[in-house]
Parts: structure tokens; sequence; C-alpha cells
């Protein structure tokens, strides 16, 4: 037992007072004579032993009283084990889950009501000259401070629940952002969430072992939560009229089952195609709706479902165009002085496509970004120039066949496919041979042939009289579409930044083969010019910071906005221009999951959906017992877990800070005894 004022000890010497009045006892005492004493002699010895015990017993309550009242001021505490007690001003950072797994419920209300709470019975253990810093998921600027324990309460009341998520790690980093450059001594950092196993990564903190790190675990009474956790289609271009399959990934994070609940589709605030699911505890399961698009152009969608309690993760957003046509545009040689009956006719014919032929030395450049698939029909030579600007329209997104002419001009063509990463022509191989391989993985030809009757032997493929053999590079993205008999490439496929590049090893025409001719050729090409279509992403995250890729380049003071559909929200965003691109940056500006618009001052370019974090949706925490056996397991030695219970957190943290506080037994043990004189001198006898 130690205390903080021994000086104050020196008062015991005040024990020597009731010692002296007892030694000396200052009663004047009367002598009566009695004529016959003979039978008072036994009463008068009993009562002066009655008369010495009750002294004595007077005289040790009086000592103990003054020695528990020296005691009461000296401040005896009992210290902590394996802790020193610290003096001085501290340094405190406190962290208030504000995520949405803060909005279940426990015996006493919210998570976050609860979080508040604690924070305030934390901050009372500490001295009003203490410097405390608050922290939310938000990482807010003006958390970025000391304030004192009144700005704190303060800051604290403004808190609410917030679509932002962080992980552990990140948040311990930013508390030792502001701890590390505090001048006290001593240094403390209090986590208070419900630790969600999502979130937690112990193995990436960083530890500063001048900081003492405590951990505020609560626990939800309902943990149970279904909720939407993505969407996608089968296929990556949406076609006007045609059926469109979306599949749905629901979540179960409970422990029961759940059977034929309902899940809607709206498109542009429509109702589609109901459907229900049934998935398992603790399980997932995908539903797929399927339905057409009547109309093209724009299209803003919502998936939702209903659950209870957790609802933020019941509706997903996303959004797609349906192109009315793609522009397609073949570029002829000069030399030949024709154009290809087999693209006119595939393409021309064809109301989803608009089709424009062009010679090679008669080419706009500045025309070509406007095009989704440009065909480059048998150029004997590819210019410096107009490798550059291919390069850059593939890019951008946009998709480029090339059909090589029978005199190429290798050295130019290899220029251009080694500038794309692609394999180019070695040598003009004139064997007779016949495609025997058909690529039914590719989108191309992913429900064109049935994969269950499908072989080499039962369909007539093409035949290839002469061919070129393309080189062989390790580093190449390259992806077969077709293949011959001896082991060559047909027909291969690159990604060149967000477009592709398709390369044929055989011009359209007769003297190569009669692919041009065939029934693979329709399709090959049709779905090529479909999948030439840049695909925007469906959806984007809140609080990711993704950029969100645009083709329109502003000029001036012409600036992009960002609005709500059903809303007044309306805000500028960050934007850079880059490559012939813009970039735009949210920058945490959106909140709400919902629908939005993006335009070019007052022109409409898209449509951008955003989503909350799904992280926040699996409620699996970790309790107490879990975090110690962490942070045992990797033998961290300043991390401290501190379990709630009925006893106030300021009680709590004081004992575990500055030890048990006895002085409070003191003063009651001062009481006690002289309550007990008080009882001795009136009812005992003597």
């Amino acid at each position: 037992m130690n205390f903080t004022y021994p000086a104050f000890l020196f008062a015991l010497l005040a024990v020597a007072i009731p010692i002296i009045i007892h030694l000396f006892n200052f009663r004047k005492f009367k002598t009566v004579y009695f004529s016959n004493v003979r039978f008072l002699k036994e009463v008068k010895e009993e009562t002066k032993a009655k008369s010495k015990l009750k002294n004595l017993l007077v005289l040790l309550a009086r000592i103990l009283a003054i020695c528990f009242l020296v005691f009461a001021f000296a401040q005896p505490y009992i210290p902590s084990e394996n802790k020193k007690t610290t003096v001085g001003d501290k340094t405190i950072s406190i962290f208030i889950d504000n995520s949405f797994s803060m909005d279940a419920v426990n015996k006493s209300g919210t998570l976050l009501g609860e979080a508040k709470k604690r924070a305030l019975e934390i901050i009372a253990a500490y001295k009003p000259t203490d410097k405390i810093q608050l922290l939310t998921n938000d990482f807010e600027g003006k958390h970025q401070r000391l304030v004192n324990k009144e700005e704190f309460a303060e800051l604290l009341d403004e808190v609410k629940i917030s679509p932002s998520t962080r992980s552990l790690s990140e948040i311990i980093s930013r508390q030792m952002d502001v701890l590390q450059q505090a001048n006290t001594r001593s240094k403390a950092s209090y986590i208070i969430s419900d630790f969600q196993k999502s979130l937690v990564n112990i193995d990436n903190i960083k530890n500063d072992t001048n900081v003492s790190i405590h951990f505020v675990p609560l626990t939800a009474t309902e943990k149970n939560n279904i909720y939407i956790d993505t969407c996608w289609f089968e296929t990556p271009v949406r076609q006007l009229n045609q059926a469109e399959k979306l599949h749905i990934r629901i979540k179960n994070v409970s422990d029961k089952a759940i059977e034929n609940n309902s899940v809607k589709l709206f498109i542009n605030n429509i109702q589609k195609t109901p459907a229900s699911y049934t998935v398992d505890k603790n399980a997932e399961t995908e539903v797929v709706l399927s339905f057409a698009s009547k109309e093209s152009g724009l299209q803003q969608c919502r998936v939702e479902l209903n659950d209870f309690p957790v609802t933020f993760d019941d509706k997903f957003y996303f959004t797609f165009t349906v192109a009315k046509n793609i522009p397609v545009l073949c570029i002829n040689s000069s030399l030949a002085n024709s154009e290809s009956p087999y693209i006119n006719k595939l393409f021309g014919a064809d109301s989803l496509f608009i089709l424009k032929n062009s010679w090679e030395n008669k080419l706009d450049y500045s025309q070509l970004s406007q095009n989704k698939l440009i065909i480059l029909n048998e150029l004997k030579s590819i210019s410096s120039g107009l490798a550059q600007e291919l390069n850059r329209f593939m890019v951008a997104g946009g998709s480029v066949v090339v059909f090589p002419n029978a005199q190429a001009d290798m050295p130019s063509y290899k220029d251009f496919f080694v500038s794309v990463k692609a394999n180019y022509f070695e040598k003009l191989d004139t064997a007779n041979t016949r495609i025997d391989k058909i690529n039914l993985d590719n989108p191309i030809y992913k429900d064109v042939f049935d994969k269950k009757t499908f072989t080499a032997t039962n369909l007539d493929l093409p035949k290839v009289n002469s061919h070129f053999v393309l080189s062989k590079a390790v580093q190449s993205n390259e992806e077969y579409l077709l293949k011959m008999q001896n082991g060559d490439n047909f027909l291969c496929k690159y990604d060149v930044g967000k477009g592709k590049l398709y390369t044929s090893a055989v011009s359209l025409g007769a003297d190569f083969s009669n692919f041009a001719k065939h029934s693979v050729f329709v399709p090959t090409l049709y779905k090529i010019g479909m999948f030439s279509q840049s695909s925007s992403p469906l959806f984007y995250t809140i609080g990711s910071n993704s950029s969100i890729e645009s083709a329109n380049v502003l000029t001036g003071e012409s600036v992009f906005h960002i609005k709500g559909v059903n809303s007044t929200f309306d805000v500028i965003p960050e934007h850079k221009v880059q490559d012939s691109k813009t970039e735009i940056f949210i920058h945490n500006q959106i909140t709400d999951a919902g629908n939005y618009l993006l335009y070019a001052d007052k022109d409409l370019v898209t449509g951008l959906s955003f989503n909350f974090n799904r992280k926040e949706s699996d409620l699996t925490c970790y309790n107490a017992d879990e975090l110690k056996k962490q942070i045992s397991d990797k033998n961290i030695q300043n991390i401290q877990v501190i379990e709630t219970s009925a006893k106030s957190l300021t009680q709590t943290l004081t004992e575990t800070d500055q030890g048990k506080k006895l002085w409070k037994l003191c003063i009651i043990m001062v009481l006690l005894f002289l309550a007990v004189e008080i009882a001795l001198l009136r009812f005992m006898k003597g």
C-alpha cells in the first residue's frame, strides 16, 4: 500500500493526545464514608475492573479514529499490478465507432449511445488539465486536434451514424499521429467499438510502446442481418429488346434460415420482374432476374429486400446504358480502292450499327474517338501517326480489329503491335490447314454454340490456305478466339487499357481462307462489334475514393456537377485531365446511397450509382475474450481490453491508472470508531 500524500502521516503524532488524557485522569473523586463497608468490597472491585476495560476500549476507539483520519488525508492506495502511477498532465485519444453497425441495440439502447456514455466516463477519470482527442470513422479535420473536457463533450454530442468505415490499423495510426506530437509523458488511446471481425486487423497495427492502448468492446443484443452484397450482368453489354440476366448475391448473417422472401427490381422507378429467394443460415445465395430493356439510353436501377433492424444494406443501386446504335469505322487501303463487301453486308444492314468507310489517305484522326469499333481492312502499312491514335483510342475503351494485307509491311505492323504489347506478324505461312478450336469460354462465343454437343468434328470450320504466323511473347496478355490445327492462332484478343485489340492471321480475301464466307464469321464480328461498347462500372462504393473516368474534356470555366435524381443535392467534384480523358474525384462528398446524374455544365454526361460499404453488413464481432487471445498470441504488451459492466469506467480506469484508492474507506472507519466511542461512553457502565 502506498500514500499519495505521505507527508500527512506526521499527523499521527496526534495519537498522543488521547493517550495523555487517559494516563492522567483529571476527574476529582470525593471520599464517602460508610459505617460498614464489609458488604461493599466485592462490588467495588467489580466496578473498578469494568471501568478500566471501558477506558481502554474508548482509548482504542479514539486512537483508531485519529489514525484513519490521518490516513484519509494521506490518501492511501493499492497500486495496480505491474503499473507505475504516472504524474503530470496526460494526452488521451478516444475513438468512437459511428459506423452503421453501431446502430444496433442492446439493453442500454443503441451501441452508439452507449459508446458516448462510456467516453464521458473515460474523461471523468482524468484531470481538467489533461488534453483529449475525439476521433470517429469520418476522420474529420475538426477531430485532428486536442481539446479539454468541455470541448470534448460538445464534440461528442455532434457524433452521428456515418457510412464511413475504418480498419483497426487505420484508426490506431491516425491516433498515433496526434499522440506522438504531444509533449506529455503519459499517452493513452481508447477505442470504443463493437469490433467487427471484418475490420479488426491486429496484424497490421503499427505499435508504439510509449502509448497504452485500450479496447472497449460493446455487444449488441441482435446480430442477425440479411443484405444484398453485390450484383452483376452475365454479359458485358446491354442491348435493346434483348433478354438480360441480372445476378444478385444475397448474404444471410444470422442463425436462422430464410425462405421465400421477396426481392424487387426497379428500373427508372418502375418495378420489373419480382422474385423470391431462400438462403440458409450463415450462407449466401444468388438470385437471377431476367428482363428486357424496352428503351435505349440511361437506365437507373435499384434492387431491394426487406430486413430488420439493420436496413442500410437492404437496397442496392446500379446504373447502365442501353446504346441506340454503335458507330463502326472501317479504314480501307487506298491501294485496293475498294470496300469490303463482307463488312458492309454485316454492319451496314443492321440498324444497331452505323457503318462508315474511310480511306487511309483521307482519314480524319480527330473523328476516331467518335467510334466504338475501328476495322483496319488490309492496310499495307500502319503509319506511326495512325498507330499512336489507335493506341489512344483503345486505352480510352475502343476496340480495333486488324485484317492484314497480303503484302503487309511487316516492320510497320510490328511497331504498332509492340507499342500495345501484342504479338506481331513474323512471317507468312502458305501451308494449307484449318481452324479446329473455338474458345467457348470467351463471351464472344459463350451463347453461340452448345458446349455439351459442340466438337471440332461435328462442325465444318473454316479452311486456311495461308496465314501470318504470330510471335509468342511471354508477357503478352493474348487470348485466342480461334486456333488452327498446326497450333497457330487464327484470331486472338489483347486487352489494351480499357479497350481491346483483335488480330486476325488472315485477310478477308478468298486467297487466305473462306472465313469471310463461313457461318462463324457473322457471330464473331457481330459480337466483337457489340462488345466494343465501353462499359462503365455499374456502381461505386461510398468512401472508397475511387475515381470516375469520363471522355468529356471541359474547357474554359466549365465544371462538372453531380446531382441527385430525386433531391436538391448538387456538388462540384474535383477533376483532372490526363491523356485526353477526365478523372473525377468524389472525396467523400457523397454520403447517401442512391442514383445520381453527372453533368458537364448543363449537359448530361451519364448516370452514377453509389452504395454503402458492405463491410458493415457482417455483424459478426469479437468479444472481449477473443480480443484478449489475439493480443496474447501477438505478444503485444501495451494493449489492454476493458470489459464493460455495471461498474463505471471512471472507477475502473482510476484503479487501473492510479491504483485502488482507500481514502473513502478511511473516512468510513473514522465515523465507525467515533460511533463506537459514543456507544461505549453511553451504554457501557463502569
